[in-house]
């Protein structure tokens, strides 16, 4: 059974937009982050800790939006996150790696 996408637009405390993501990120719902990503102009921080599942679309949409986003991840997405080339586009911060 698959975990529902949650999306959570806020502030964080320096004012920044962020966006916490909870669930699984697949074809099924790629267009609900796609939509919650391209709503706001500027630095977005996205918070994928709470991710479990990051399939080709859901990186697709992180792609698109890569030069204006940080992501911040767990040891979890952090290699599929090198494999593709994201890491390159976008900051990427994984605290709980070594």
């Amino acid at each position: 059974m698959t975990t529902p996408l949650t999306l959570t637009p806020e502030r964080g405390p320096d004012g920044a937009a962020r966006l916490t993501v909870r669930g699984e990120i697949d074809m099924s719902n790629a267009g609900s982050l796609a939509e919650a990503l391209a709503a706001g102009a500027g630095p977005l921080v996205v918070d994928l800790t709470g991710v479990e599942y990051l399939d080709s679309a859901g990186l697709s949409v992180l792609f698109a939006h890569a030069d204006r986003l940080e992501l911040i991840v767990t040891p979890l997405l952090e290699p599929v996150l090198t494999v593709s080339g994201l890491v390159g586009l976008a900051t990427v911060r994984c605290p709980g790696c070594a």
